[in-house]
């Protein structure tokens, strides 16, 4: 029997435009408890946006792991500011903290 656990996973345009879907889409996952690299790979993968934020609230901090749908990546910077907005949109951080 499989178990099925949902976590929330949300589309946030990282950009401000005045033209419809060309914000430069990030798909951002807010995680409870750490989770594998293959895990996040296969999410990153069947998400298939250019890049996916896995953020793992733990022990009073905050991991960011970026994955395209490949292989994982060193740095993202959209994908940080989407993140760090959604941390504030989320009441998990208020303005002006560093996540």
């Amino acid at each position: 029997m499989n178990q099925h656990h949902q976590l929330p996973i949300f589309q946030v345009d990282a950009f401000i435009t005045d033209k419809a879907f060309s914000g430069n889409p990030a798909a951002v996952c807010l995680l409870t408890a750490p989770k594998s690299a293959e895990w996040m790979q296969a999410v990153a993968e069947e998400i298939n946006l250019s890049e996916t934020a896995f953020v793992c609230a733990c022990d009073d901090d905050f991991e960011l792991r970026w994955f395209i749908p490949t292989i994982e990546v060193d740095l993202c910077g959209h994908e940080t500011l989407a993140a760090a907005h959604l941390l504030w949109e989320q009441n998990m951080l208020t303005p002006g903290t560093t996540p």
